[in-house]
């Protein structure tokens, strides 16, 4: 089977796009993982799948593939991709556009400056609804890792975040406590992993191990909960400049109940035909 597919990134954090209407093509889990794969596939952090909207007052549908195969809620780098790329193939001439995904419905609008603002929604903050399992309510917690004890602040923005402050992210052995995290039974349906450095009121570092593909060089939904727990912390005043290790993302939160809106760029890096084994 061939199939085609756009090869684009948000910040470093990359993306093979499939157009499953005009194709009639979803992945298997067998075969989004030989997809994403660098070696035998194409190569990518996620699976974005493109579709067409199943209700009313909706323009398409979208589904995230992760790595490994598992769909997904949400990816804030992939809607702003999302929306280039429904724009930049004829597919809506809209400037702002309304897409369901397994976690309701996100608002991608493409700028002036060639950049995306995505409205990912009202933060989810209790607990049950993130989900983590926890008897307290409070906005830091505990979170026992092995060897060492993290005071996380779990977020949910469409999927799970368990957000810690470190002094140096270049220094925090991210690769040895964000798998131990991600899969930390507290999470159910594991976690995505941030680790924050705050430079000022205004702007900080971040880095993310992200469940079912690893440490990312950016994190859309990642820089989200950063900000989110960083305002309910105290630390942060809206609007924050995220800084990742493949760019720069803003982050704007009025305070609870409050959308939060998210800008930065969108890139198509080339058009490409894929031949799937038979097998898969």
């Amino acid at each position: 089977m061939k199939v085609k597919f756009t090869k684009m990134h948000g910040l470093g954090n990359d993306f093979v796009v499939l157009d499953a209407i005009h194709q009639r093509f979803v992945p298997t889990a067998a075969q989004a993982r030989f997809i994403a794969d660098r070696h035998f596939g194409v190569g990518c952090d996620q699976v974005l799948v493109v579709e067409a909207a199943d209700h009313p007052g909706v323009d398409f549908r979208y589904r995230i593939f992760n790595a490994d195969g598992g769909e997904v809620e949400q990816c804030g780098n992939g809607a702003r991709c999302f929306a280039r790329f429904v724009r930049d193939r004829g597919m809506t001439d809209k400037r702002e556009i309304r897409v369901e995904t397994k976690s309701g419905i996100i608002a991608p609008r493409l700028e002036d400056d060639g950049r995306v603002t995505v409205d990912m929604g009202v933060p989810r903050l209790v607990p049950g609804e993130v989900p983590f399992e926890t008897t307290r309510f409070d906005v830091v917690q505990p979170l026992q890792v092995t060897d060492r004890s993290f005071d996380i602040t779990a977020v949910s923005m469409g999927n799970p975040h368990a957000v810690q402050v470190v002094v140096d992210i270049d220094d925090f052995p991210v690769a040895k406590y964000g798998p131990l995290i991600e899969a930390h039974p507290r999470f159910p349906r594991r976690v995505n992993a941030g680790f924050m450095e705050v430079v000022d009121r205004r702007s900080i570092r971040l880095r993310v191990y992200e469940r079912g593909a690893g440490e990312t060089l950016a994190c859309g939904t990642g820089a989200c909960a950063a900000v989110v727990a960083g305002i309910l912390r105290g630390l942060l005043d809206s609007p924050v400049r995220v800084e990742t290790r493949g760019g720069e993302l803003v982050i704007a939160w009025a305070g609870p109940n409050q959308p939060v809106l998210m800008t930065g760029p969108a890139v198509t890096v080339f058009e490409g035909e894929l031949s799937l084994p038979a097998h898969l």
